[in-house]
């Protein structure tokens, strides 16, 4: 059982018709046609509200109608899948090259035109697909925008409506004029790329979509560090190395990495103190006119750093005690187990 069947036996059994159904799905009659004759393809549920309105309308179960359409929009999609991309409609190559800026539209069209559908052509459309969707989206539910749309594509409310339902199950492949006309070229402003990193910038129209320039990088990231060097555990369990430390500290002290090196515990103390040095760090600069830049007296340049060394040496000192009196107790346990050895003999 499909989308249209449910439709219909439903309409058959309230004794509506299907421009009742239009009319409640807030859509042109002949998109209704179109979907009970199976001409076009439901559109996907998580972007549009036709399901809703129309099981509501219809009295069915929520969510009945919004699944059928998913599962015949897979097996549609499986059938589709293997054949080789279509370029793009020459209309809508010049139109995404005519809202590039203008010095980069002169290295960007010899690309364009060197394959029929590269990998840099389907990266720019994509973008720019995914942020016009994501206003039509927003704004679909807004009965001022749409009758804004439609007047300036010289469309009525109901078929812009029907417009913004196909547009948003338009994807890189099958974008075409009408999306153009209708949303791409009323809606983009400019956009701009750059060749090396492949950052794009996307300039809206602030009539119909206010707010800021959409901006989109590639950026390489370090993967995630998981697992702790021994020495910085034992760092942590010391109280009289770590007891002060901040979140933000330790934070910043389990981050750093080493190449095929064992920091000890005394390590991550030293590089602590070196990050609380007052002398290893600029203090921010004073802002506006007439602000004046702090002052710091001889006596606490020289003191704080002083202070730094002798407690660190304390800590350095107490460690080499600490470690000679667990190598004396290794011994006198090693020279009574031996003596008591000969005694078990006899």
């Amino acid at each position: 059982m499909d989308v249209c069947l449910v439709i219909r036996q439903r309409l058959e059994e309230l004794h509506l018709e299907q421009r009742d159904l239009a009319g409640a799905a807030k859509v042109t009659e002949s998109y209704i046609s179109q979907l009970l004759t199976r001409k076009k393809l439901p559109p996907a549920s998580d972007r549009t509200d036709i399901y809703v309105r129309i099981e509501k309308f219809l009295k069915l179960p929520s969510g009945r109608i919004s699944k059928l359409a998913d599962h015949e929009r897979k097996e549609e999609l499986k059938k589709n899948l293997g054949g080789p991309p279509t370029p793009l409609l020459k209309e809508v190559r010049e139109l995404i090259l005519r809202k590039c800026a203008p010095e980069k539209e002169i290295q960007v069209r010899p690309i364009f035109e060197k394959q029929p559908f590269g990998e840099l052509e389907r990266l720019v459309v994509q973008k720019l697909l995914d942020v016009v969707k994501s206003v039509a989206k927003e704004e679909l539910e807004s009965e001022n925008w749409l009758r804004l749309v439609a007047q300036l594509v010289g469309r009525s409310y109901e078929h812009m409506r029907v417009i913004v339902l196909e547009f948003l199950d338009t994807d890189v492949f099958n974008v075409s004029v009408q999306d153009c006309d209708s949303f791409l070229d009323p809606l983009i402003e400019s956009w701009d790329i750059d060749l090396a990193t492949f950052a794009m910038k996307v300039v809206l129209n602030r009539r119909l979509a206010p707010g800021h320039p959409r901006k989109f990088e590639f950026v390489e990231r370090e993967a995630e560090w998981s697992e702790e060097e021994p020495g910085f555990k034992r760092f942590l369990r010391d109280r009289v190395l770590s007891g002060d430390a901040t979140e933000e500290e330790i934070t910043f002290l389990k981050r750093l990495r080493f190449n095929g090196k064992r920091p000890t515990p005394l390590y991550y103390y030293r590089e602590l103190q070196n990050l609380r040095d007052p002398l290893h760090f600029r203090s921010p600069l004073p802002q506006g006119p007439g602000a004046e830049m702090p002052r710091q007296s001889k006596s606490d340049r020289s003191a704080a750093p002083m202070h730094k060394r002798m407690e660190a040496k304390s800590v350095e000192k107490q460690l080499q005690l600490h470690g000679r009196k667990k190598a004396m107790e290794r011994w006198a346990e090693n020279k009574l187990s031996g003596a008591k050895k000969p005694t078990a003999k006899s």
